[in-house]
């Protein structure tokens, strides 16, 4: 397919033949339903959003459009030719590129090689090795994508390898390109980074299925905005005059608090001292470096920080999942340096790891298993040494409701799961243990609008129960929403304390080492 011209505009676009139309999708999953009868249209040229809350049939719809799942009704047509259901090589053919929440490149090789992986057969790779990587260079020159052909994909950042599947879409000579939830991973400087290229690539005729559940995301880069509930597709609407808050009620159906109002907190007993904390990070390098701080009962204290600086090492050794290199640290009246993570959960705490798929679930297990996960050893989840399942199940009935964790039954694999879901999964485990202390390491990372406003609130509610809440995030609206008091990490190192009350600014400054931090602490 012809890559659409330079000169076409967004203006032109919305003007022009659709590009692409899909004409009444339906997909069923069991007695789920996943798709119900949706009709979209993408113009050449434009970015149209699709926004909804977790387990709306966001990826399922695009999952039909690239030929992962066949849908039940309906058809697609690419430029006026109708699309082959279920075949992935059809989709490329036409000119569909996807770049997956979960990206699919293999860690081992260069970025050369992933690029030009399936578009010539094994045995010539290395005899076209010359001209793709001309043509790999000039397309990353063109649109601003600068990676190193000859990096080893395993040794990239997160921002790195998402432009790499960008490049392996573009050297496909893609003309769509869909972008499932491509910020989920990405710091705030590589989304900015992100919707730069996304522009360049717009500017230059390609189009873009753009799927979020970020209302600030979709109102900066988007054209139009399709928003999904339960599967049906609710409205289309033109980004200007759109509001978070009106895009909010579509998703969710009812008026959505944004800003969470909460009273100022009562700080009880310390139950988290850290003293002089050093940890080293995968390479033996220092990574906290010497730390002090504490969080006590009645309290949310944030950690903010750009990715990078200590926080995912910190958590780890607060947790037990890292040896520390020097200091203590103490909950409660019990010191923890050294014991493991189920001592430490013992002792009363409660882990929201970054990673959900590393640390926080299995997804072979079932939604009641993962549930059970800390406490299966006890009653009522075992008796004598034998589980109970009927009891597991139905304490995770109940836990399903009250997180409202959509797509899966207690006896349903924690793999069925959106990611979104599978977050409230961990998070629902977590919360429900009834710790003392909490750690909660980007709790809202990958929830839609709506299940970030209920995680909000419960946090407020845990701390005004008597919790201590140690939140470690790198969205800045949710540390200065939360958060009774600050600490900025810095290259390892708190580099300022600061009231809830401070700016935006003056935390950015400080997050990149600006030499006054320390003096505009609070």
């Amino acid at each position: 397919m012809a890559r659409v011209g330079a000169q076409a505009t967004t203006a032109a676009a919305a003007d022009a033949p659709p590009l692409l139309r899909l004409a009444g999708i339906s997909k069923r999953f069991g007695d789920l339903v996943a798709n119900d009868a949706i009709s979209l249209e993408l113009r050449a040229g434009e970015v149209l959003a699709l926004l909804g809350e977790n387990g709306a049939g966001k990826s399922t719809l695009v999952s039909i459009l690239f030929g992962h799942h066949v849908a039940d009704a309906g058809h697609i047509t690419v430029d006026g030719r109708a699309l082959p259901p279920g075949e992935p090589k059809a989709a490329l053919a036409a000119g569909i590129g996807m770049v997956h929440q979960h990206f699919t490149l293999a860690d081992n090789m260069s970025v050369l090689d992933n690029v030009m992986l399936g578009t010539e057969p094994l045995w010539q790779l290395q005899s076209k090795r010359a001209d793709a990587r001309s043509q790999l260079l000039q397309i990353a020159r063109r649109f601003g994508l600068g990676v190193d052909p000859d990096a080893r994909v395993g040794e990239l950042s997160v921002g790195e390898r998402q432009r790499v599947e960008i490049l392996k879409a573009l050297y496909r000579q893609a003309d769509i390109l869909i972008l499932d939830e491509p910020t989920a991973v990405l710091t705030p400087q590589e989304a900015t980074d992100l919707f730069e290229i996304l522009r360049s690539l717009t500017q230059d005729g390609m189009s873009i299925i753009f799927i979020s559940h970020k209302l600030h995301e979709v109102l900066d880069i988007a054209d139009r905005i399709s928003v999904l509930r339960r599967g049906k597709l609710i409205d289309t609407v033109p980004r200007d005059g759109a509001t978070e808050e009106g895009l909010a009620q579509l998703m969710v159906g009812r008026e959505v608090v944004l800003q969470i109002d909460k009273e100022p907190g009562k700080p009880g007993a310390t139950l988290l001292e850290v003293e002089g904390l050093e940890v080293e990070d995968d390479r033996g390098l220092p990574a906290v470096r010497g730390i002090s701080f504490s969080v006590r009962g009645g309290e949310i204290v944030g950690v903010a920080g750009v990715d990078g600086n200590g926080q995912t090492e910190l958590i780890e050794a607060l947790t037990g999942l890292r040896k520390t290199k020097g200091g203590r640290a103490v909950m409660g009246e019990h010191e923890v340096t050294h014991d493991s993570a189920r001592e430490r959960l013992e002792t009363g705490l409660g882990h929201i790891p970054q990673d959900r798929l590393r640390h926080g679930m299995i997804l072979e297990f079932t939604l009641a298993e993962n549930l059970a996960l800390h406490d299966y050893r006890k009653e009522p989840d075992s008796h004598f040494g034998w589980l109970r399942p009927s009891l597991m199940i139905a304490a995770a009935r109940r836990l399903i409701s009250e997180f409202d964790i959509r797509g899966g039954r207690p006896t349903s694999k924690g793999s069925e799961l959106s990611g979104g879901n599978q977050q409230k999964l961990v998070v629902a485990r977590e919360v429900s243990r009834d710790p003392r202390l909490l750690i909660a390491a980007q709790p809202t990372r990958g929830l839609d609008v709506g299940a970030i406003e209920f995680l909000h609130r419960r946090l407020v509610t845990e701390r005004d129960e008597g919790r201590a809440i140690l939140l470690v995030s790198l969205e800045l609206d949710e540390i200065l929403s939360l958060s009774d008091r600050i600490l900025v990490m810095y290259e390892g190192q708190i580099v300022g304390e600061y009231p809830p009350t401070v700016t935006a600014e003056t935390l950015g400054l400080a997050m990149i080492g600006g030499s006054r931090a320390e003096e505009q602490a609070a």
